[in-house]
């Protein structure tokens, strides 16, 4: 009963603080995307801020947070990271399915971002649109962010790789820095699903696009599938 009553109110006070944040929001956007920036970087710290005070849920980060020409990716276990990386990065690039586009206002939003959408199902001109997305944003000095499951996976579970994730690290050229964490020990779907704890996040160290493909995605699959709290983190 009481992680439903904490859901409840996180519910109501964060999506209560994000309508409150739109209107400064949409009118950052009309601006330009550099001034999008901040705007959504205050809306990710509001998140956190609830999770710490509503929820009990904290963030520790364990590693050197990269910035600039890299690919960074993630585990996916559940929505706390996709908002906590706002966090941490200046002007991301987060690789995300074209789907999310569609979603009215929100998906404008992230276009404006600079956000990188993926046609999963549309082959190899899906994949040529987001080397061409890709490169533009590694030009711009913009770190690339990404899920490279494509999905959520329950802890404990590992998923494959999906082949994106090879084809775009290769055709931009740049190293991919890992990231383990075990937000999904706290942060489960649903009202009660939430639980008191700290998510950790571990950056770990790079890893060659230049590999064989299959070394290559079995180095980032045990990468980002170990314990964030044990592994060696990048310096």
């Amino acid at each position: 009963m009481r992680q439903w009553i904490a859901g409840v109110a996180f519910a109501l006070i964060f999506y209560g603080g994000t309508m409150a944040l739109a209107l400064p929001t949409v009118i950052s956007v009309a601006i330009s995307d550099r001034a999008l920036q901040p705007a959504s970087r205050l809306w990710a710290r509001w998140y956190l801020w609830c999770c710490r005070r509503i929820l009990g849920i904290r963030m520790a980060v364990r590693g050197a947070v990269p910035q600039g020409d890299v690919i960074v990716a993630f585990k996916h276990q559940s929505a706390f990271e996709t908002i906590a990386t706002l966090t941490l990065f200046d002007r991301p690039a987060v690789v995300m399915k074209e789907e999310l586009r569609h979603i009215p206002i929100w998906g404008w939003i992230a276009a404006r971002h600079g956000s990188i959408f993926v046609q999963r199902q549309a082959g190899a001109s899906a994949l040529r649109h987001m080397l061409r997305q890709a490169r533009r944003s590694a030009a711009s000095g913009r770190p690339i962010v990404i899920f490279p499951e494509g999905t959520r996976v329950a802890p404990g579970q590992v998923a494959p790789i999906r082949a994106g994730l090879y084809a775009l690290a290769s055709g931009v050229r740049l190293p991919v820095v890992p990231v383990a964490l075990d937000a999904g020990k706290y942060w489960q779907k649903g009202l009660a699903g939430k639980h008191p704890g700290i998510v950790t996040l571990a950056f770990q160290p790079e890893i060659s696009p230049t590999l064989p493909r299959k070394a290559f995605e079995e180095a980032v699959q045990i990468a980002i599938n170990a314990d964030p709290v044990q592994v060696e983190v990048r310096k």
